[in-house]
């Protein structure tokens, strides 16, 4: 695949260092990753904390947003900012932000490093409890599923997945304004593995990596997936979803709580 260009990235400010911070979440209470007037956000919360220690709000850019419910093992930010001690803003904003945010690591970066646009590809991890009865104690961090599940009929499905397609059938489409009019953004995403694995007698677990995805992307392909698992979607292939771009094609849109945000490789 041909990455598209991204935008040149602009030096920090002179004087200035860009900074490489790494922050795991659980993302139960929030409401997504990005900073939304009136609400509690993962991005409101750092912003908020960093500037009782620094004295000022940095710009923050993230490696993916998040939505809301969705955790993060490995989330990626950059900002730039005046030098600091480090260990002494790390210490401060757990103390501050913990135990539901937690930031892992800061290190100084390069000047021209993103934590959006420098990223090579993102991998998601999708629980899924297949039992009977709930369970309190996965019920956080997993969808809770009946039904007998087909693990080999969701990866015969899932390698139809895998390459470049147009994702629009999986996806909620966005549109940028320019010169005034509205435009569609591209949905053509590059998903580069895809995997369901079984991690105890009633465990599932989607592996996914991809350039980047879409709007409730993950979420679609997971409940889609567990559709054709069920045995569900038995009239439609997932070629034929795709070929559609059409959302009603496609099957459930798995809920948040099941999705993390595992690692983002550059």
């Amino acid at each position: 695949m041909t990455r598209p260009e991204s935008p040149i990235v602009k030096p920090p400010p002179e004087g200035e260092q860009r900074y490489r911070m790494s922050v795991a979440y659980d993302g139960s209470t929030f409401r997504g990753f990005a900073k939304n007037p009136g609400v509690e956000t993962i991005e409101g919360l750092l912003l908020e904390s960093m500037e009782k220690v620094l004295g000022v709000a940095p710009v923050l850019v993230c490696a993916g947003r998040t939505d809301a419910g969705v955790h993060a093992k490995a989330q990626v930010v950059s900002f730039d900012g005046l030098p600091f001690e480090i260990p002494r803003l790390q210490k401060a904003l757990n103390s501050l932000c913990s135990p539901a945010v937690v930031v892992t690591s800061i290190e100084k970066t390069e000047e021209d490093f993103s934590a959006r646009f420098s990223a090579i590809s993102r991998t998601y991890r999708y629980q899924v409890l297949n039992q009977e009865n709930p369970d309190p104690f996965r019920s956080g961090y997993s969808w809770h599923v009946r039904g007998k599940i087909s693990v080999e009929a969701m990866n015969l499905a899932g390698d139809e997945l895998i390459g470049e397609h147009d994702f629009s059938s999986f996806c909620r489409k966005r549109t940028i304004e320019i010169e005034g009019k509205e435009i569609e953004t591209s949905l053509k995403r590059e998903v580069k593995k895809l995997r369901w694995e079984v991690i105890d007698a009633n465990g599932l677990e989607l592996w996914i990596t991809a350039s980047a995805f879409c709007h409730q992307m993950v979420r679609s392909i997971a409940g889609t997936l567990i559709d054709i698992g069920l045995g569900k979607l038995r009239d439609i292939s997932i070629g034929e979803i795709l070929n559609a771009r059409d959302r009603n094609k496609a099957g459930s849109v798995a809920p948040p709580y099941g999705l993390t945000l595992w690692e983002v490789e550059y």
